[in-house]
């Protein structure tokens, strides 16, 4: 595997908690994206970005001040997705957030991997699917609390041929 790291954006520590699940799995360190420069980007070939969604699809408010980082150092790259949302009090928009993430990295010149099909997620609608699938991988940890670990351990396991 080529040098990866987790960058993720969390307010409640749910999105935290995750990415270091996601960082465990693939034998590589999660940082929180408040923290992160251009250097820590610039120093994986492959980057795991993961946020939560607010209102209605919202990113986490970190991810706003360094939405362009990402962006600036993204090419050349390749990046996953992932995200943290609720699909029952906000099926409307369940894990959009992760599109912002998604477009952002795909501006900056990356290849993108880890589609996750919508089969076995209940919502109404998201700007994380793209031609049927899930552009990443969303996580529903407060109502499918009981499905993150084995959808975790598919992702990464997804991925890891591609990292």
């Amino acid at each position: 595997m080529k040098s990866t790291i987790v960058i993720y954006g969390s307010s409640t520590g749910t999105c935290q908690a995750i990415a270091e699940k996601i960082a465990s799995k693939l034998g590589t360190k999660a940082i929180d994206v408040s923290n992160a420069t251009s250097d820590d980007l610039s120093a994986y070939e492959n980057l795991i970005v993961g946020t939560s969604t607010w209102g209605a699809g919202e990113l986490q408010d970190d991810w706003y001040d360094k939405i362009d980082l990402l962006k600036d150092s993204a090419g050349g790259k390749t990046v996953a997705v992932f995200g943290c949302g609720d699909s029952e009090s906000y099926g409307d928009t369940f894990c959009s957030a992760m599109r912002a993430l998604y477009d952002a990295a795909k501006a900056g010149g990356a290849s993108t991997i880890g589609e996750v099909s919508v089969d076995g997620y209940t919502f109404d609608d998201s700007e994380a699917v793209v031609d049927g699938k899930f552009i990443g991988l969303p996580l529903d940890d407060i109502n499918e609390s009981d499905k993150t670990e084995a959808r975790i351990d598919s992702w990464t396991a997804q991925l890891t041929p591609a990292l």
